[in-house]
């Protein structure tokens, strides 16, 4: 499944505060946790495999920024081209191959990098050839994808050209300044490079909100559905209120089977689960980011007992909120 978000200020169609808030407020937890970059430049007829390069975590996001000339890009079958600014994002890490030519040489850049931590941005050359690509490869490890209901709507492969004739997307200029921090590395080039893809990261996301149908289901198109938009805001908005099914459709100006049915038309899951999703996804970003205990934690994300929560993170995230804990820091 690809996505080809299309750069508009606005969701066609949607009018109103609810909506655009809900885009807001899921960007606004969209923080990048680490991320590692590399540039490949080969050159001549090449290819890759699809094997996942031995240095980037099952969860990540990887992408490709092509900073000059064109390659093909085989993905599940179907091959499209990349050319100068595009941007191609993985959200599963979902295996690929990228080359130039047909039957060309097998290059391993995953596999030659230098050992990490890196001091400044690894550049991989191979040949000498007059045809020439340079690629900024890598990959993000980003909190967004810990809130399961927006994990399930990202498609596995988003294709995002940043270049037009009229040179009106301001994605571009992100793009180049990624490349100008790779090509001329300065004091804190690394740390430049890290916020930069972050912000081409929200846009690419931002986009592929935009891009949903409003007839879709998912979380995606559901945020486009006014009665809908309006509770999610309540939830999202103050999620550490006493909420009750009756509560929720009151301030929605809905019946509770009213309710109860649009979320399962556009959701798939009833309105307090989708609560209890988004107080687990706040929970998950305490536990990484604050010294906070998980007692602490699992009053504020209102659950009466430290075992009642550690249960309901443990079914969400498959694993306890000390190992979460221990495993982001």
């Amino acid at each position: 499944m690809a996505g080809v978000p299309e750069g508009l200020a606005k969701i066609p169609g949607v009018e109103g505060s609810a909506t655009h808030a809900l885009v807001s407020e899921v960007l606004r937890h969209t923080r990048i946790v680490t991320s590692k970059q590399f540039c490949f430049i080969p050159t001549g007829a090449w290819r890759t495999d699809a094997t996942p390069a031995p240095f980037k975590p099952k969860e990540a996001i990887g992408f490709h920024i092509v900073a000059d000339g064109s390659l093909w890009l085989d993905f599940d079958g179907t091959r499209e081209t990349l050319s100068k600014g595009d941007i191609a994002l993985f959200p599963f890490g979902t295996p690929h191959m990228i080359g130039v030519g047909n039957n060309g040489r097998l290059l391993d850049p995953g596999g030659d990098l230098p050992p990490a931590p890196w001091d400044r941005i690894p550049i991989l050359r191979y040949g000498n050839e007059d045809t020439q690509v340079r690629i900024l490869c890598g990959y993000v490890i980003s909190d967004i994808k810990d809130f399961a209901p927006f994990r399930s709507q990202l498609p596995e492969f988003i294709h995002l050209p940043t270049r037009s004739r009229d040179g009106a997307d301001w994605l571009a200029a992100i793009v180049e300044q990624i490349i100008a921090e790779v090509d001329q590395p300065q004091i804190g080039s690394p740390q430049v490079l890290e916020r930069l893809t972050e912000i081409a990261l929200l846009e690419v996301l931002r986009r592929q909100i935009v891009h949903t149908p409003k007839q879709a289901v998912g979380w995606m198109a559901a945020i486009q559905d006014q009665r809908l938009a309006k509770c999610l805001a309540h939830i999202h908005g103050d999620p550490n209120r006493n909420w009750t099914l009756p509560k929720l459709a009151s301030e929605s100006g809905q019946s509770k089977s009213s309710l109860s049915a649009n979320f399962k038309k556009r959701l798939n899951m009833p309105p307090m689960q989708y609560l209890r999703n988004w107080r687990l996804f706040l929970a998950s970003q305490e536990l990484r980011r604050s010294e906070k205990s998980i007692t602490e934690i699992a009053t504020a994300s209102c659950y009466g007992t430290e075992a009642a929560f550690s249960r309901a993170f443990k079914n969400c995230f498959e694993t306890s909120p000390n190992a979460w804990r221990e495993r982001s820091h």
